[in-house]
C-alpha cells in the first residue's frame, strides 16, 4: 500500500512552514526497494530535503535539521521512512 507522500507535497509544506530561499525536494524511494520501510510502490518513503532559509540563520545545524522534522512530522507520522537533510 502506497504511503501517498510525493515530494511536491512535501515542497508545499516546508515552502509553507520555513519560506525556503532554496529548496528540492528528491524522492530517493525507487533505490530503497527492498529495504526498510519501502513500501513496494517505489515511491513515498524516502526523500532527500536540500534548503536554505532565513530561519536557520544563527543556529546549529541540528537545530535547523530539526525545523525541518517538525515541518514534516504528519509525513514521518503517515509513512515518510527516511528524510536526508541538506541544510545550506
Amino acid at each position: 500500500m502506497s504511503t501517498g507522500i510525493t515530494a511536491e507535497a512535501l515542497h508545499q509544506r516546508l515552502s509553507q512552514l520555513l519560506a525556503p530561499t532554496r529548496l528540492e525536494v528528491i524522492d530517493e524511494s525507487a533505490a530503497h526497494m527492498g529495504h526498510a520501510g519501502s513500501d513496494g510502490t517505489g515511491a513515498g518513503t524516502h526523500f532527500r530535503v536540500r534548503i536554505a532559509s532565513p530561519l536557520f540563520t544563527g543556529k546549529a545545524k541540528v537545530a535547523c535539521h530539526r525545523l525541518v522534522y517538525d515541518a514534516l512530522r504528519e509525513f514521518l507520522d503517515h509513512g515518510l521512512h527516511a528524510l536526508a537533510i541538506e541544510t545550506l
